[in-house]
């Protein structure tokens, strides 16, 4: 069951799509306070498991830390940070009472989950105009299917989305990619997508191509797809001032950007330098930025990825005046109050600076919105502009389309990836812990950037990280210009790299089934423990281990120099391991605590009691793959449900989609 109460005025995000009459009574689980801004509190028992927040900090159980949802340009995912690139208000208190909370708003709003006080929630914000929405049910699970069906159905991506795909922020000329293409296909290892990042366009305008470097796009495109591999081009949110480029120029013609108080266009820097940014918000703008992705998918691309969409800013003309007056004050009174300031801090306060937030605005409904009180839905609107620019170009089609940042909502659009993260062995564990959140609050399509964005990466926690992305939906090897080069056939041993990635492509109509039920069924892809086993004290300690689909679970290793590791097994288990050789080894375990040995070049996984999978043959990109007569590996006399469909259109509800395999 479902309570909806509505403080103040709330802005209308559109993240909850089903009708819920406003609660006449009830109970709301706590106390809410509206004395200064908007206060929820509530006791948590000493047992008390907190779940959700999609893509935040930490671990699954969200209790003893600070969480702040407030879209956020960060390259340092240290334990201590408090925001990432997404915000998602929903939560779910388990324990001697379990009920789910979604707080509708789209400004920052804090979770202190037991961080004040070990025994106390509470959810702040500075405005009390929201929709808190009290989700009753008997477990965890029940809510969050619920909360589900609330937002509606997650986005679902063309099948050759869940192929393999490499990236690189450096990738400037034809002969870059083609180099990547060579790499891949000469030593066998299969790939679907190449992405393209900021370097293909000419100066960082959107929409628009690098001419000396790539003439003849659609040619290019062509050459690539013969491959049997996708260009998969990112945008960003600022469109380059600049007179003469057609983007900037129709903008500005049409008032599409978000304004100053003045009613001027609102500046700020990003990578083409001086831009300004799309009002996304209001309609008639999204529908304009929307249409543009069409020059590119006139030129036979199929994907997109949005990237510094909270906006990001690394500086605005004002900051840039006042952080210059205060460093020539240092300068000219250098014994004075301003004598002890640290001049890097103060420069490095101009990206992403609150008061550049609340310095420009929207327009929405023909009212005027200040853009630090609607922060975080920017990314979403930015994203939900492709994707309904999609159904326009072709309703039939689904493209490839994954943000940096999101609010409940976007979700319907697109997917998103966990952004700039580290080559460090925690963040495989963090990728691990984010994924059930992130399934939670719909967003299903979803990765980590493998081997890590930023540092250099090391040969071992490649394979490891490469291991665990087998079974992400987004499966992509990503790096930052200036880091190792970490594409799989740069190591010594390729086979290694060729055989996990093998893997995935063997598990591939397995992992698609399943991905394709819980977006059909508003389910989740990749559950806690916990939620399966409820009744299992040790299954909710259970942080790096999950549950994915209705038939596996999934144990990664993510520590370095790891042989193996130990697992706890709710129930006896089928150990299977794909070996570097190609074959696949099965052991039945029973329930209790186990070491397993996984070696660097080897794929673990473990099937529940009584279920079975399929697996296929392997092929060297998505299309190749033939699921006609696949091998059944777990129980014997067990049977799958396969969903199945031709991966380009929306026939989602056809019977024929679903066969029974048995093993």
């Amino acid at each position: 069951m479902v309570q909806k109460y509505v403080y103040g005025t709330p802005f209308e995000t559109e993240a909850v799509t089903a009708r819920i009459d406003r609660a006449k009574g009830g109970s709301v689980c706590g106390e809410v306070s509206l004395d200064d801004g908007f206060c929820f509190t509530c006791a948590l028992e000493d047992d008390d498991v907190v779940y959700g927040l999609g893509e935040a900090n930490r671990g699954i159980n969200k209790r003893g830390f600070c969480y702040v949802s407030d879209c956020t340009d960060t390259p340092h995912h240290t334990e201590d940070l408090q925001s990432f690139y997404g915000a998602h208000n929903f939560i779910v208190v388990s324990g001697s009472r379990t009920f789910g909370l979604f707080v509708d708003y789209p400004s920052k709003l804090t979770f202190d989950i037991g961080f004040t006080r070990m025994d106390r929630l509470s959810i702040t914000c500075e405005r009390a105009d929201l929709y808190l929405y009290v989700i009753d049910g008997e477990t965890p699970y029940d809510i969050v299917k619920q909360f589900r069906r609330m937002i509606g159905r997650s986005y679902i991506p063309p099948k050759f989305a869940f192929g393999f795909g490499q990236s690189r922020w450096g990738y400037r000329t034809k002969e870059d990619f083609r180099e990547v293409a060579e790499g891949y296909r000469k030593n066998h290892i299969p790939i679907d997508m190449i992405y393209m990042d900021i370097d293909y366009m000419q100066d960082y305008k959107d929409f628009t191509l690098n001419e000396e470097n790539f003439p003849d796009f659609p040619a290019f495109v062509r050459e690539i797809k013969e491959q049997q591999i996708r260009l998969i081009p990112i945008i960003d949110a600022g469109v380059k001032i600049e007179d003469g480029y057609e983007v900037y120029e129709e903008g500005v013609k049409n008032g599409y950007f978000c304004k100053r108080e003045d009613g001027s266009d609102f500046v700020a820097a990003v990578w083409p330098g001086y831009t300004h940014f799309p009002d996304v918000l209001n309609p008639e703008a999204r529908q304009w930025f929307g249409d543009k992705y069409k020059l590119l998918t006139d030129q036979g691309i199929e994907g997109f990825w949005n990237d510094m969409n909270e906006p990001a800013i690394f500086y605005t003309p004002e900051g840039v005046r006042e952080a210059a007056e205060k460093v020539q004050a240092f300068f000219r009174n250098p014994a004075g109050e301003v004598s002890n300031m640290d001049v890097d801090v103060l420069v490095e306060g101009l990206a992403n600076n609150e008061k550049d937030y609340a310095s420009f605005y929207h327009q929405v409904n023909g009212q005027r919105v200040r853009h630090d009180k609607v922060h975080n839905l920017f990314g979403y609107n930015m994203t939900r502009a492709a994707g309904e620019a999609f159904e326009r170009l072709d309703p039939e089609k689904r493209f490839l389309m994954f943000s940096r940042s999101s609010y409940v909502g976007m979700h319907r659009y697109g997917g998103i990836w966990m952004g700039d993260n580290m080559s460090w062995w925690s963040h495989i564990l963090l990728n691990l812990r984010m994924l059930p959140s992130l399934n939670m609050c719909g967003f299903l399509y979803t990765g980590a950037d493998l081997g890590g964005f930023n540092a250099d990466a090391s040969r071992d926690l490649v394979l490891r990280w490469m291991a665990l992305g087998v079974f992400t939906p987004l499966m992509r090897n990503h790096s930052s210009m200036g880091t190792r080069e970490q594409e799989c056939f740069r190591f010594e041993r390729v086979e290694d790299f060729r055989h996990i990635v093998e893997v995935r492509y063997r598990l591939l109509p397995y992992l698609y089934s399943e991905y394709m039920k819980a977006a059909l069924e508003d389910d989740m892809y990749a559950k806690p423990l916990a939620f399966v086993y409820p009744q299992d004290a040790h299954a909710v300690q259970v942080e790096d281990q999950l549950i994915l689909g209705d038939e596996i679970m999934i144990a990664p290793v993510y520590t370095q120099n790891a042989k193996g590791r130990y697992v706890y097994l709710p129930e006896e288990m089928m150990f299977v391991k794909f070996m570097p050789d190609g074959s696949i080894c099965q052991e039945m375990l029973p329930a209790g605590h186990h070491y397993v040995d996984i070696a660097l070049n080897e794929v673990p996984l473990f099937i529940r009691k009584g279920k079975c999978i399929p697996v296929a043959e392997t092929a060297e990109y998505v299309e190749a793959l033939d699921t006609t007569d696949m091998k059944m590996i777990g129980y014997p006399g067990s049977s799958y449900t396969l969903y199945e469909d031709d991966g380009i259109h929306k026939d989602y509800d056809n019977p024929a989609n679903r066969r029974i395999l048995k093993s």
